[in-house]
Protein backbone atom coordinates (compact mmCIF):
# COMPACT_ATOMS: atom_id res chain seq x y z
CA UNK A 1 0.00 0.00 0.00
CA UNK A 2 2.65 2.29 0.69
CA UNK A 3 4.29 2.20 -2.99
CA UNK A 4 0.94 2.13 -4.10
CA UNK A 5 0.38 5.66 -2.61
CA UNK A 6 3.83 6.51 -3.34
CA UNK A 7 3.17 6.19 -7.36
CA UNK A 8 -0.62 7.67 -7.21
CA UNK A 9 1.27 10.72 -5.62
CA UNK A 10 3.77 11.04 -7.93
CA UNK A 11 1.50 10.74 -11.05
CA UNK A 12 -0.88 13.47 -9.47
CA UNK A 13 2.01 15.70 -9.41
CA UNK A 14 2.78 14.61 -13.25
CA UNK A 15 -0.82 15.43 -13.94
CA UNK A 16 -0.85 18.81 -12.04
CA UNK A 17 2.56 19.78 -12.90
CA UNK A 18 1.10 19.49 -16.61
CA UNK A 19 -1.94 21.54 -16.14
CA UNK A 20 -0.02 24.04 -14.47
CA UNK A 21 2.26 24.53 -17.78
CA UNK A 22 -0.75 24.54 -19.83
CA UNK A 23 -2.24 27.42 -18.22
CA UNK A 24 1.34 29.20 -18.47
CA UNK A 25 1.45 28.47 -21.90
CA UNK A 26 -1.95 29.59 -22.99
CA UNK A 27 -3.58 32.32 -20.62
CA UNK A 28 -0.71 34.15 -18.30
CA UNK A 29 1.82 35.33 -21.05
CA UNK A 30 3.51 37.34 -19.02
CA UNK A 31 4.54 40.77 -20.38
CA UNK A 32 6.99 43.56 -19.09
CA UNK A 33 9.02 41.78 -16.97
CA UNK A 34 6.28 39.07 -15.78
CA UNK A 35 4.73 41.47 -13.51
CA UNK A 36 1.55 41.50 -16.30
CA UNK A 37 -0.77 38.96 -18.09
CA UNK A 38 -1.23 40.02 -21.87
CA UNK A 39 -5.24 41.69 -22.63
CA UNK A 40 -6.16 39.26 -24.82
CA UNK A 41 -5.63 36.55 -22.44
CA UNK A 42 -6.86 38.40 -19.44
CA UNK A 43 -10.44 38.99 -20.87
CA UNK A 44 -10.83 35.46 -20.94
CA UNK A 45 -10.51 35.15 -16.64
CA UNK A 46 -13.12 35.59 -14.33
CA UNK A 47 -16.97 36.32 -14.53
CA UNK A 48 -20.27 35.96 -12.57
CA UNK A 49 -20.72 33.22 -9.32
CA UNK A 50 -22.98 32.43 -6.60
CA UNK A 51 -21.53 30.09 -3.41
CA UNK A 52 -21.80 30.02 0.11
CA UNK A 53 -18.99 30.67 2.87
CA UNK A 54 -18.76 28.85 5.85
CA UNK A 55 -21.70 30.46 7.40
CA UNK A 56 -24.22 29.36 4.80
CA UNK A 57 -24.36 33.03 3.68
CA UNK A 58 -24.31 33.34 0.18
CA UNK A 59 -21.74 34.84 -1.95
CA UNK A 60 -21.52 36.08 -5.35
CA UNK A 61 -18.82 37.42 -7.49
CA UNK A 62 -20.24 41.02 -6.06
CA UNK A 63 -20.17 40.75 -2.70
CA UNK A 64 -16.55 42.38 -2.15
CA UNK A 65 -16.55 44.84 -5.02
CA UNK A 66 -14.79 47.57 -3.78
CA UNK A 67 -11.62 45.52 -2.59
CA UNK A 68 -9.67 43.48 -4.53
CA UNK A 69 -10.03 39.81 -4.34
CA UNK A 70 -7.43 37.58 -4.39
CA UNK A 71 -9.11 33.94 -5.46
CA UNK A 72 -7.63 30.88 -4.77
CA UNK A 73 -9.06 26.97 -6.07
CA UNK A 74 -8.28 24.07 -4.51
CA UNK A 75 -9.46 21.81 -1.52
CA UNK A 76 -9.16 20.75 1.66
CA UNK A 77 -8.40 17.15 1.24
CA UNK A 78 -5.20 18.86 -1.11
CA UNK A 79 -2.24 17.13 0.29
CA UNK A 80 0.77 19.84 -0.49
CA UNK A 81 -0.15 22.53 -2.85
CA UNK A 82 -2.95 24.27 -1.29
CA UNK A 83 -1.74 24.08 2.68
CA UNK A 84 1.27 25.81 0.78
CA UNK A 85 -0.50 28.38 -1.00
CA UNK A 86 -2.78 29.36 1.94
CA UNK A 87 0.55 29.25 4.62
CA UNK A 88 2.10 31.50 2.36
CA UNK A 89 -0.95 34.22 1.84
CA UNK A 90 -1.57 34.52 5.31
CA UNK A 91 2.60 35.29 6.17
CA UNK A 92 1.87 37.92 2.92
CA UNK A 93 -1.27 39.49 4.27
CA UNK A 94 0.41 39.51 8.00
CA UNK A 95 3.50 41.07 6.08
CA UNK A 96 1.40 43.90 4.16
CA UNK A 97 -0.33 45.28 7.31
CA UNK A 98 -2.77 47.92 6.66
CA UNK A 99 -2.69 47.37 2.70
CA UNK A 100 -4.10 44.40 2.96
CA UNK A 101 -7.56 45.67 4.40
CA UNK A 102 -7.40 46.63 0.49
CA UNK A 103 -7.49 42.54 -0.45
CA UNK A 104 -10.09 39.69 0.48
CA UNK A 105 -8.34 36.52 -0.19
CA UNK A 106 -10.89 33.74 -0.74
CA UNK A 107 -10.62 29.82 -1.01
CA UNK A 108 -13.24 28.45 -3.38
CA UNK A 109 -12.90 24.34 -3.20
CA UNK A 110 -12.96 22.37 -6.55
CA UNK A 111 -14.07 19.42 -4.07
CA UNK A 112 -17.68 20.16 -2.45
CA UNK A 113 -18.45 16.27 -2.10
CA UNK A 114 -16.22 16.67 0.94
CA UNK A 115 -15.71 19.98 1.51
CA UNK A 116 -18.98 21.34 3.06
CA UNK A 117 -19.06 24.50 5.02
CA UNK A 118 -18.19 23.15 8.39
CA UNK A 119 -15.42 20.81 6.92
CA UNK A 120 -14.18 24.41 5.19
CA UNK A 121 -14.75 25.70 8.33
CA UNK A 122 -12.56 24.00 10.61
CA UNK A 123 -9.84 23.54 7.66
CA UNK A 124 -9.33 27.52 7.44
CA UNK A 125 -8.81 27.26 11.36
CA UNK A 126 -5.24 26.94 10.37
CA UNK A 127 -4.96 29.96 8.59
CA UNK A 128 -5.32 33.54 7.95
CA UNK A 129 -8.86 34.64 9.83
CA UNK A 130 -9.38 37.18 6.54
CA UNK A 131 -9.66 33.89 4.20
CA UNK A 132 -13.53 33.26 3.25
CA UNK A 133 -13.83 29.57 2.33
CA UNK A 134 -16.51 29.44 -0.39
CA UNK A 135 -18.40 26.13 -1.51
CA UNK A 136 -21.98 25.11 -3.17
CA UNK A 137 -23.27 22.23 -5.25
CA UNK A 138 -20.95 20.37 -7.89
CA UNK A 139 -22.54 22.55 -10.60
CA UNK A 140 -22.04 25.80 -9.03
CA UNK A 141 -18.13 25.30 -7.95
CA UNK A 142 -17.40 23.80 -11.52
CA UNK A 143 -19.03 27.20 -13.05
CA UNK A 144 -17.11 28.92 -10.76
CA UNK A 145 -13.72 27.10 -11.54
CA UNK A 146 -14.85 27.18 -15.45
CA UNK A 147 -15.33 31.37 -15.25
CA UNK A 148 -11.67 31.58 -14.34
CA UNK A 149 -9.95 29.12 -16.78
CA UNK A 150 -9.24 26.71 -13.59
CA UNK A 151 -7.33 23.30 -14.27
CA UNK A 152 -9.13 20.83 -12.40
CA UNK A 153 -8.85 17.35 -12.62
CA UNK A 154 -10.05 14.95 -10.30
CA UNK A 155 -8.53 11.24 -9.98
CA UNK A 156 -10.83 8.20 -10.18
CA UNK A 157 -11.66 6.05 -7.24
CA UNK A 158 -14.25 4.18 -5.36
CA UNK A 159 -14.30 5.84 -2.58
CA UNK A 160 -14.00 8.62 -1.08
CA UNK A 161 -10.09 8.68 -0.18
CA UNK A 162 -8.89 10.51 -3.54
CA UNK A 163 -7.41 13.61 -5.16
CA UNK A 164 -8.19 16.54 -7.22
CA UNK A 165 -5.19 18.07 -9.27
CA UNK A 166 -5.80 21.52 -9.97
CA UNK A 167 -4.34 25.15 -10.72
CA UNK A 168 -2.04 26.38 -7.97
CA UNK A 169 -2.40 29.83 -8.48
CA UNK A 170 -4.17 33.24 -6.92
CA UNK A 171 -6.10 35.34 -9.45
CA UNK A 172 -6.04 38.76 -8.67
CA UNK A 173 -9.06 40.66 -9.45
CA UNK A 174 -8.98 44.52 -9.26
CA UNK A 175 -12.33 46.26 -7.21
CA UNK A 176 -14.38 46.33 -10.50
CA UNK A 177 -14.05 43.12 -10.59
CA UNK A 178 -11.77 42.77 -13.47
CA UNK A 179 -8.73 40.31 -13.59
CA UNK A 180 -5.06 41.56 -13.00
CA UNK A 181 -2.81 39.10 -12.77
CA UNK A 182 -2.29 35.37 -11.23
CA UNK A 183 0.17 34.83 -8.56
CA UNK A 184 2.09 31.34 -7.81
CA UNK A 185 1.02 29.86 -4.89
CA UNK A 186 4.38 28.44 -3.87
CA UNK A 187 5.52 32.15 -3.42
CA UNK A 188 7.16 32.62 0.11
CA UNK A 189 5.12 35.19 2.30
CA UNK A 190 7.57 38.07 1.66
CA UNK A 191 7.45 37.29 -2.60
CA UNK A 192 4.04 37.15 -2.61
CA UNK A 193 3.98 40.12 -0.27
CA UNK A 194 6.62 42.10 -2.56
CA UNK A 195 4.44 41.43 -5.55
CA UNK A 196 0.84 42.03 -4.15
CA UNK A 197 2.14 45.49 -3.37
CA UNK A 198 3.49 46.19 -6.97
CA UNK A 199 0.18 45.66 -8.34
CA UNK A 200 -1.80 47.37 -6.28
CA UNK A 201 0.33 50.35 -6.61
CA UNK A 202 0.43 50.61 -9.73
CA UNK A 203 -3.23 50.66 -9.83
CA UNK A 204 -2.75 53.95 -7.32
CA UNK A 205 -4.38 52.12 -4.21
Amino acid sequence: MPRKSALLAILAGAVLAAGIAFFALTIATPQNGGDEVGASSSAAIGGPFTLIDTTGKTITDRTYRGKWMLIYFGYTFCPDACPTALTNISAALQKLGGEADEIQPLFITVDPKRDTPPVMAEYLKSFDRRIVGLTGSQDETDAAAKEYRVYVAPQKSDGDDYLVDHSAFFYLMNPQGKFVNVVAGDLSGDQMADKLRKLLARSGV
